[in-house]
């Protein structure tokens, strides 16, 4: 199992983020074919240290079966379109996306 994770650093206005994060899972619903009431990922929202704040707001994580599979989601026009929209809500610096092995 190959897992997808999208790390949000904390945003320059956190309630724009989080009215746009709704918009931009709404889109990834819609353009991978999600139904609105199926959530195959997973969120978290990063909690302060004591040091002070997470150097990452939110983390988006989905699971797909293969490397394969991922590889040609993450390829295919409609999730570069997801992509976009992460960037572009990504008002604290760019996002940063890791590929994991889930054992």
């Amino acid at each position: 199992m190959r897992q997808l994770m999208v790390l949000y650093p904390q945003p320059a206005d956190v309630q724009q983020f989080e009215a746009d994060y709704i918009n931009h899972t709404a889109l990834l619903h819609e353009k991978m074919g999600i139904p609105s009431e199926v959530k195959p990922y997973t969120t978290m929202k990063f909690l302060y240290t004591p040091t002070g704040p997470a150097p990452f707001y939110r983390m988006f994580s989905m699971p797909f079966e293969s490397m394969e599979i991922l590889q040609a989601a993450m390829s295919s026009p409609a999730m570069q379109e997801v992509a976009a929209d992460a960037n572009r809500i990504s008002t604290g610096g760019p996002i940063t996306v890791l590929i994991g092995n889930t054992q």
